[in-house]
């Protein structure tokens, strides 16, 4: 893992990796919310989503890119999300990311979502590849190169 990433000083968008995980910003706005001022459950779908894939394109996975030129996307198969504690507008959360393990086509992923220290919202996500025919395929070469070092040992 000789790549040179963002790190938590870097201002990035996409986030930045401190050891093998990645962590990417969140601010609550009014829209993310119902109505009393609460983030709506789903919405931490989307937040998820953002921080899997900030952590792929921060470590040179483009969707595209598999897409067009490694005929693969992903899929989510499984998704257990356990809610702690409730996000309001304003807030400032941050979404860790952990790809933690590739098996054939599944990818497994832990994510959590912090408000300061404090952990609100968790969540395991199973993943698939995907050919552009919709069937299963492993997980290609150029993108386990890409996650090496971020799986667990």
């Amino acid at each position: 893992m000789d790549r040179q990433l963002p790190t938590s000083e870097t201002t990035n968008l996409m986030g930045w990796f401190e050891g093998r995980v990645h962590h990417y910003n969140i601010h609550v706005f009014y829209e993310d919310t119902d109505f009393s001022g609460i983030v709506y459950h789903a919405n931490y779908l989307k937040y998820f989503e953002r921080g899997r894939s900030s952590f792929l394109n921060l470590i040179g996975v483009e969707h595209a890119e598999l897409w067009d030129d490694h005929n693969m996307a992903f899929i989510i198969r499984k998704m257990e999300i356990d809610y702690k504690r409730a996000a309001k507008v304003d807030d400032r959360l941050t979404i860790k990311t952990y790809y933690n393990r590739v098996k054939g086509a599944r990818l497994f992923i832990s994510q959590d979502c912090y408000r300061g220290d404090e952990l609100i919202v968790s969540a395991q996500c199973e993943a698939a590849c995907i050919n552009k025919d919709g069937r299963p395929i492993r997980a290609s070469g150029f993108l386990m190169e890409k996650l090496d070092g971020f799986l667990e040992s």
